[in-house]
């Protein structure tokens, strides 16, 4: 009878340590399960990833920020990220400019 009661207790002392974020069935805290009711509420179509970018645009465009920068340390980022660009070789071409 004892084990019982203090069996029970100890249930009680943790469910209270849980808190009231937490659901009697399953241990998930109470806003998954709201969450996951209002995603069955809506209706409409699924959110879609938008499109992968150019990669040669984006580098493209760091390349004309370096340029409106016009530092060395730009154009020096610019070469240590593209490289193999062929806007490197201006890169390049703008750095031998600038030592001059």
């Amino acid at each position: 009878m004892k084990r019982c009661r203090l069996a029970a207790g100890l249930l009680g002392a943790l469910m209270a340590l849980a808190g009231p974020d937490h659901s009697s069935s399953g241990g998930l805290p109470a806003m998954v399960g709201k969450a996951n009711a209002d995603e069955r509420g809506k209706q409409g179509p699924a959110a879609s990833m938008p499109m992968a970018r150019d990669p040669s645009a984006a580098v493209a465009e760091e390349y004309e920020a370096a340029r409106r920068q016009g530092t060395r340390e730009a154009f020096e980022l610019f070469i240590a990220r593209h490289g193999d660009s062929p806007l490197a070789e201006q890169a390049r071409a703008e750095l031998k400019r600038m030592s001059r």
